[in-house]
């Protein structure tokens, strides 16, 4: 099995920046997906970056494209999101999830998830 845990998360105010850490570990290969995902209060959780371990192809929503940044570490498993320009309704929860069959925006494709992270932004 594969075992994500999330890093980063707090508190911030519009339009600064946030960069959170997933660290992954067990059974998780090149060509393997990670996600992002988030989750707001009474929402549902939504695609946010994703990337293939190995790999260099990016993915975005759309609603975050151009201020958030997805990258990684091949060696150390860890993959980066840096979110730049933080607005309220970036605030959410946010996951780390792994994919066997590499990066998707459904989260039905994804078999393991960490435990989130908080990130609020407010003034």
């Amino acid at each position: 099995q594969v075992h994500l845990e999330e890093s980063g998360g707090g508190f911030e105010r519009p339009g600064s920046s946030l960069t959170l850490s997933c660290t992954a570990s067990g059974d998780i290969f090149k060509g393997f997906g990670v996600g992002w995902f988030r989750q707001a209060p009474g929402k549902e959780r939504h695609f946010v970056a994703g990337v293939n371990l190995g790999y260099d192809a990016t993915h975005y929503d759309q609603t975050v494209k151009g201020r958030f940044t997805i990258s990684k570490d091949d060696a150390k498993k860890t993959v980066y999101l840096q979110m730049d320009d933080l607005k309220p309704e970036d605030s959410a929860v946010y996951y780390c999830a792994s994919s066997r069959l590499g990066t998707s925006w459904s989260e039905s494709n994804y078999d393991y998830w960490g435990q989130g992270t908080q990130v609020t932004v407010s003034s």
